[in-house]
């Protein structure tokens, strides 16, 4: 269990308005250079730097060294999950008399988006409603279980599950299923290694690109198609 004052350190971190921007620019997944961050940030790289370094002293990041540039990336999906539980508290409330509008960008997040490695956003949650009421996945509160169907369902997609399935039972491995909860749509996502073998498979197969300066995607005509055959997922239950 963690000490108050490893929990108040993390907290502190994390709600520094610029180590904040640099969190959230590394919730897709991806690895970035300081320089990259310091931009996103708004700060000098000199300043970017120290605040990298606090943040992987604390264990929210990790950095991996490749030629001459070092690339930051959050340090598990524990750390994404963290992020995505402050996005939800922060995020106000919806008005209940008068409909909320949202700019382009908060549109396109709100749809899809990845959430570290796996799928966010209306997509996300209808991937997951798509999943329980398939028969394939069983979600609760405090985690989830892959049924024989879902498993059965993973290698007709082609993914190697006895791998993942190794894992998850080994001390140190990950979690095969888990809810995380969706700050946008307050509603559960599909998170552990079969999320991030859908949100992998989704991008290897074409079904959505990445859209450049944000982590939101964009669901392709191909994609539109595969999700309504295989999950029975309309676009309309995404962009709308």
């Amino acid at each position: 269990m963690a000490s108050n004052a490893m929990f108040a350190e993390v907290a502190a971190l994390a709600g520094d308005p610029a180590r904040a921007g640099m969190l959230q620019a590394l919730m897709d997944g991806r690895a970035l250079t300081a320089s990259e961050l310091a931009r996103i940030a708004g700060i000098t790289p000199q300043t970017a730097s120290g605040h990298l370094a606090r943040l992987t002293t604390a264990g929210l990041l990790a950095v991996e060294q490749q030629g001459r540039h070092r690339y930051h990336r959050l340090a598990s999906p524990a750390v994404a999950q963290m992020m995505e539980s402050i996005m939800l508290v922060a995020s106000p409330p919806e008005p209940a008399r008068r409909k909320f509008t949202i700019g382009p960008r908060d549109a396109a997040l709100r749809a899809a988006r990845t959430c570290y490695d796996h799928l966010a956003g209306r997509l996300g949650v209808a991937l997951a409603d798509a999943l329980v009421a398939g028969g394939q996945v069983e979600l609760a509160k405090d985690g989830g279980l892959m049924t024989d169907a879902g498993v059965a369902l993973l290698r007709q997609l082609g993914i190697d599950v006895d791998p993942m399935v190794r894992r998850s039972t080994s001390a140190r491995g990950r979690v095969l299923c888990r809810p995380c909860l969706d700050w946008s749509e307050r509603r559960p996502h599909l998170a552990g290694a079969v999320g991030a073998a859908l949100c992998s498979l989704s991008l290897a197969n074409g079904w959505i690109r990445r859209i450049d300066g944000t982590r939101a995607v964009a669901v392709t005509p191909k994609g539109e198609r595969s999700y309504r055959e295989l999950f029975g997922i309309c676009g309309g239950e995404v962009a709308h």
